[in-house]
């Protein structure tokens, strides 16, 4: 009954930035860390940032100095700030969030946002 829900995806020229937006909902008991994929066109899905329950992060060497991952933990969302934006950031997005439910640790992923760079 988790339901992870991505947003904020478009068109940029190089050099631009995009925000992504990630919230879960349903029933979550805790979270114990959520984080950003990408695939791109030929590629497999990579990690690209997370965050975990105690706040540490960590980021794909490609997007380092560019991209920022952020919480609210109040509203069970994730945030990608992506500055400095290249044409090879282009990829469709997806927000996974691992969360304790009562019992159970799941694995949820969000149906994917399109990010394109234009070249």
């Amino acid at each position: 009954q988790v339901q992870v829900v991505e947003s904020g995806g478009g068109l940029v020229q190089p050099g631009g930035s995009l925000r992504l937006s990630c919230a879960a909902s349903g029933s979550i008991f805790s979270i114990y860390a959520m984080g950003w994929y990408r695939q791109a066109p030929g590629k497999q899905r990579e990690l690209v940032a997370a965050i975990n329950r105690g706040g540490s992060k960590n980021y794909a060497d490609s997007v380092k100095g560019r991209f920022t991952i952020s919480r609210d933990n109040a509203k069970n969302t994730v945030y990608l700030q992506m500055n400095s934006l290249k044409p090879e950031d282009t990829a469709v997005y997806y927000c996974n969030a691992v969360i304790f439910e009562p019992g159970a640790t799941m694995d949820y992923w969000g149906q994917g946002t399109q990010v394109t760079v234009s070249s």
